[in-house]
């Protein structure tokens, strides 16, 4: 970004701010940043968009009560009216006994930005490489045969400056920066139709794949749509396919997540120390990958993170955790505090691996016998404390080990810790992402169809 903020010296002086207005102690985050995106509809333009500016957030602590306050204005007269709001706002709030800053022993002091690699030091792009690179990407597409059309094309950049301080004594920041581009295609007609996408995020541009390749496998997953009906109904196994099954994983954390576990309103909550995952299996986070998102080089209360071994072996060995769950829990903070400038930390969990089988997709498939090959989710109805699950999916049906053709409008359900002890991982994950989780095949799942 252009004449971009000196992020160091501003948190400075929101820091002195809030000590002039009476905290006893104070953090500060603040986010500068800039982004393109481009949207290409039949050949042409059809949006555009840039975005530059500048988020602060301000949380001041007055004994056992806390306060957050945002802004996107960085003159000092904001800086001062916002202090004096936070200071009152906190001198009114309910005691938190667990609230506060990292003591300075427990902040993070040693890390190698350059190892993590978040930030493309290319210049951002013009609007028109991006449009051409969406253009691309809709134009490959267009050539598979069976495409009827091209929903959305896109192509974007991003980048950002987050610098984090606080009166304990830290005070550090990081840049990154993201390319993408995406492609919608639909095949069919009026309520036949049918659509599928494809898209690829990278943090540096010499990585991203390129535009024909989005556009030629977001159309050749389309093109397989063509003509879905629905599945039988029955008691089938499922096998989940590398692009969602994510999302089976993202409710587990969700449910080991402090917050939930504080409020013991988690279906995982008496979980600790058991079997969750099959006894072959594990689940790493590594918040240090290389050219990766969902890399930080500390957290969002200055404190170090550290490669660590969510589940072992199937067994849980712990929490997701910021200071104050931690606190609330009796148990040290796990460096996994994350938060924007209108709210204060939480936890949150980062780039995440799972075990790899030893078989392929297609090897799976043949496993599984008959039943339904998800490719995609609509939806869902999880609950939280019991981990019941049903959730509405689309893709493929196979019989004898062979797809027989798409399927649509369908729901799965069963209840999430029984699943996650028969899941049976493929060997597809793809390496560069956050979530590095392969297909999944679990047996037994209910299916609501025809």
């Amino acid at each position: 970004m252009s004449d971009a903020p000196n992020l160091e010296n501003l948190s400075g002086k929101l820091l002195d701010a809030a000590k002039q207005a009476g905290a006893e102690s104070a953090d500060a985050i603040l986010i500068s940043g800039d982004s393109i995106s481009i949207e290409v509809l039949e050949g042409k333009l059809e949006h555009a968009e840039r975005a530059e500016g500048i988020d602060v957030g301000l949380r001041v602590l007055i004994g056992q009560k806390q306060a957050n306050i945002a802004s996107s204005d960085i003159r000092d007269a904001t800086f001062q009216t916002m202090a004096e709001r936070a200071v009152a706002m906190a001198k009114v709030a309910p005691d938190d006994p667990y609230c506060g800053l990292a003591a300075p022993d427990q902040l993070a002091t040693d890390w190698d930005l350059a190892a993590l690699d978040m930030s493309d030091d290319t210049q951002s792009p013009e609007p028109a490489q991006l449009q051409d690179m969406a253009l691309e990407a809709e134009a490959a597409a267009l050539k598979v045969k069976g495409v009827s059309k091209v929903q959305a094309s896109g192509s974007g950049w991003s980048g950002n400056d987050v610098w984090l301080a606080a009166s304990n004594g830290f005070s550090a920041g990081y840049r990154r920066t993201s390319w993408s581009t995406s492609c919608v295609a639909i095949t069919g007609e009026g309520l036949g139709m049918e659509r599928d996408y494809f898209g690829d995020g990278r943090t540096h541009f010499e990585d991203l794949m390129s535009p024909t390749e989005i556009g030629r496998i977001a159309g050749e997953r389309t093109a397989e749509r063509n003509g879905a009906t629905r599945p039988p109904t029955g008691t089938y196994p499922i096998l989940i396919d590398e692009r969602v099954s994510s999302s089976i994983i993202g409710h587990l954390t969700s449910a080991i997540n402090g917050s939930a576990i504080a409020r013991g309103s988690s279906w995982l909550k008496d979980a600790l120390g058991t079997q969750v995952l099959p006894a072959h299996m594990s689940l790493t986070e590594d918040p240090h990958r290389s050219r990766t998102s969902g890399s930080r080089p500390f957290d969002a209360e200055g404190l170090p993170m550290q490669k660590r071994a969510i589940i072992q072996d199937g067994v849980l060995t712990g929490w997701t955790l910021d200071l104050a769950t931690g606190r609330k829990l009796g148990m040290p903070s796990t460096g996994n505090a994350a938060r924007g400038a209108s709210s204060p930390p939480a936890p949150s969990i980062g780039n995440l691996e799972l075990t790899q089988g030893d078989k392929s997709l297609e090897e799976l498939l043949k496993d599984m016998g008959t039943g339904l090959w998800i490719t995609s989710f609509i939806g869902s109805t999880i609950s939280p404390t019991t981990g019941d699950y049903s959730r509405g999916a689309s893709g493929f049906w196979v019989e004898n080990g062979e797809v027989t053709g798409p399927v649509n409008e369908c729901t799965v359900a069963g209840n999430l810790r029984d699943m996650l002890m028969r899941i049976i991982p493929a060997n597809d994950a793809r390496t560069h992402l956050s979530r590095v989780i392969p297909s999944l095949l679990i047996e037994d799942m209910t299916i609501a169809g025809s």
